[in-house]
């Protein structure tokens, strides 16, 4: 079985996730939060069990929490046994990412995560922006509605998230202008995005800015297990990684085609809520899926992984 780790992104996020792994203190667990702890400087345990989901919308806390914990679970299946081929993530998820695949350590990892949620919530906050999915159609017809809605606001097409969803960003009016246009057609849906800002869009180019100056001082090596990136949808090498890890959008989508085609059969989800592997049932819908949360469902993982099972 081809196995590979996705890393999950913000906006999985609830309050109490984590809790019965972080409880059971396994000490590949407790290690990666006490890292976590130090780098982002509050206690990122606690807020995974404490925080209230107002609290966990806010980028600050929501991408420490949810890079800790998808870090956390990957640790936690290769205790187990359950050893990826490929690793990938989805936006933040690809920090996390940087981690599992041994690109940078874990502290490295932490810190460039908490200086990313740190120039992105500065960003958001100095401009308005907002996420619309736009549901049941093509990327040809989202970029044809974000190049009419746009009108000389900043409007483009983020995330190809799996057939027929995408997510597009920029100024909130433009924003509104697509969900109206795009709900005109057929059988096309929009759903508005509860972030904090309009991510992988050109209004975070203040952010992309200093997180370039930021990572110019981290040290990249080659990864011990391939990171397909979000940008290309192949695998990052140590040279690109300063440069790809500012640039958006994200080609999750085509990730997941591109690591089908290497032989990879099985996802396994680390971090919360099951996002990325409901995306994986509508782009390859023959494999097999996993997103455990619990010491018993990592363990279930593990088994059906050694004897081949699938979902």
């Amino acid at each position: 079985m081809g196995i590979a780790f996705l890393l999950s992104g913000q906006g999985a996020q609830k309050p109490g996730m984590g809790a019965a792994l972080i409880e059971q203190g396994a000490p590949e667990v407790a290690e990666t939060f006490a890292i976590a702890s130090e780098a982002f400087g509050f206690d990122v345990a606690d807020v995974c069990l404490n925080a209230s989901a107002e609290t966990l919308r806010d980028t600050a806390f929501a991408q420490p929490a949810m890079c800790t914990l998808s870090v956390a679970v990957a640790k936690a299946l290769e205790a187990r046994g359950v050893r990826p081929a490929y690793v990938a993530g989805f936006s933040l998820g690809q920090i996390a990412a940087l981690a599992v695949s041994g690109m940078v350590n874990e502290r490295d990892a932490f810190r460039i995560a908490a200086f990313r949620a740190k120039v992105m919530a500065e960003a958001a906050a100095a401009r308005s922006g907002s996420m619309c999915a736009l549901l049941g159609g093509e990327p040809e017809e989202a970029s044809e509605v974000c190049s009419s809605a746009a009108q000389g606001d900043v409007l483009v097409c983020a995330n190809y998230n799996a057939p027929g969803q995408i997510v597009i960003s920029g100024d909130v009016a433009a924003v509104d202008r697509a969900a109206v246009l795009w709900k005109e057609r057929p059988r096309h849906k929009a759903s508005m995005l509860a972030t904090s800002g309009a991510f992988h869009s050109p209004l975070m180019q203040p952010a992309a800015e200093a997180l370039a100056e930021f990572l110019e001082e981290v040290e990249f090596n080659e990864s011990r297990t391939p990171l397909v990136c979000n940008v290309d949808a192949r695998p990052l090498s140590a040279a690109d990684a300063r440069a790809h890890l500012v640039v958006s959008p994200v080609l999750f989508e085509q990730s997941v085609h591109w690591l089908s085609e290497q032989g990879v059969d099985a996802f396994v989800e680390c971090g919360f809520g099951g996002v990325l592997t409901k995306l994986v049932k509508r782009i390859e819908p023959a494999t097999a899926r996993f997103a455990p949360v619990s010491p018993e469902e990592i363990a279930q993982v593990a088994s059906e992984v050694a004897c081949g099972g699938a979902e």
